[in-house]
C-alpha cells in the first residue's frame, strides 16, 4: 500500500473517536488530519507498547531524527511521506511534532506530577500543540481559535487520564497530580493497586468537574467566525464530553475496565454536531 493508505488504515485500525469526526471533512483536509493522526499514534504507540524504556527512548530519538528528515524533504516513514506534503500546505511546524515527540518522552522519565500546573505542561505537548495543529488543519481563520483548540486539547486529555487510570496504574504511572490525591487522602499505592474507595470516588468527581469547566471555557473561547470550520473539533467534544458523562454514570469505575462508546454512537454523536450544528 502507498502511504495515504497506511495512514489511513492506521486511523481505521485505532477506533479512536478523532476518526468519526475526519469522516466530515474534505478530501485535502480529511487527508492531512489523517496523516498527522497517524503521526501522534505511531510516538504514542513507542511508549505505549515498548516495554523496555531504553528502546522506547532510542525509537523516539529515530523519530525525531525523521521529522529533521522530513522538514529536509526526505522522509522514509510511511507516515512522514504521507504527512510531509500536507506539513507545507497547512502550515504544520517542526517544532510542532518535535514537541508531541517530547511529551512521549515525558512518558519514559516521569510516572507522577506533583500538582496540576505540572500536569499541564504535559497535556500541552501531547494534546494542546495537537489541537493547535488540528485547528489550522480544519481551516482557522481566527488567531483567537488558537487558544480554543488549546484549552480544548486539555479537556480532552483530562479526559483521556480519568478514563485511564487504571490501564496506566497497571504501567506504574499515576497521571492524577500527587497533591490532589493527598487532598483526598487517596495514597498512591491505592490506585496502583486498583483499590476503589469513597474517597477516590470524591478525587474521580473531581477531576471530572474540572475537565467539564475546560469544556464550557473552550466552547466559550471559539470566535464565531470559525465555528464552521471547527466543526470536527466540536464533533470530539461531543463524543469525548458524552465518555466523560458515561464514565462518571458509571460512578468512576475505571480501575478495573476501561469505559467506551460504541462505534455507532460516536458515528451519531458527530452526525449530529455536523446536521444540527450544535452539540
Amino acid at each position: 500500500m502507498n502511504s495515504d493508505e497506511y495512514v489511513r488504515e492506521k486511523a481505521i485500525a485505532s477506533g479512536s473517536s478523532f476518526y468519526y469526526a475526519f469522516l466530515f471533512l474534505p478530501p485535502e483536509r480529511r487527508e492531512a488530519i489523517t496523516a498527522f493522526y497517524a503521526f501522534c499514534r505511531a510516538i504514542d504507540d513507542v511508549v505505549d507498547e515498548v516495554t523496555d524504556p531504553g528502546v522506547a527512548a532510542t525509537k523516539l530519538a529515530w523519530w525525531q531524527t525523521e521529522v529533521g528528515r522530513t522538514f529536509a524533504g526526505a522522509p522514509t516513514h510511511p507516515v512522514t511521506k504521507a504527512l510531509a506534503p500536507r506539513a507545507a500546505a497547512f502550515g504544520i511546524a517542526q517544532e510542532q511534532l518535535l514537541a508531541v515527540i517530547e511529551g512521549c518522552r515525558m512518558d519514559l522519565q516521569q510516572t507522577r506530577y506533583l500538582d496540576f500546573p505540572a500536569l499541564q505542561r504535559y497535556c500541552h505537548l501531547v494534546a494542546g500543540v495537537v489541537g493547535e495543529v488540528s485547528a489550522r488543519i480544519f481551516g482557522q481563520s481566527d488567531p483567537a481559535t488558537t487558544g480554543y483548540a488549546h484549552r480544548l486539547g486539555l479537556a480532552f486529555q483530562l479526559t483521556n487520564i480519568i478514563r485511564d487510570v487504571g490501564e496506566d496504574a497497571m504501567r506504574g504511572r499515576i497521571y492524577l497530580p500527587m497533591n490532589e490525591l493527598q487532598q483526598f487522602d487517596v495514597k498512591a499505592h491505592e490506585v496502583l493497586n486498583r483499590q476503589y474507595s469513597q474517597r477516590f470516588t470524591a478525587l474521580m468527581r473531581f477531576q471530572a468537574e474540572r475537565a467539564h469547566r475546560l469544556y464550557d471555557e473552550a466552547l466559550a473561547l471559539l470566535p464565531p467566525a470559525d465555528r464552521r470550520s471547527q466543526k470536527p473539533g466540536l464533533m470530539m467534544a461531543n463524543i469525548y464530553r458524552t465518555l466523560l458523562r458515561e464514565i462518571e454514570r458509571h460512578d468512576f469505575q475505571v480501575l478495573h475496565q476501561r469505559v467506551s462508546l460504541t462505534p455507532l454512537r460516536k458515528f451519531w454523536l458527530a452526525w449530529k454536531v455536523q446536521a444540527l450544528g450544535r452539540l
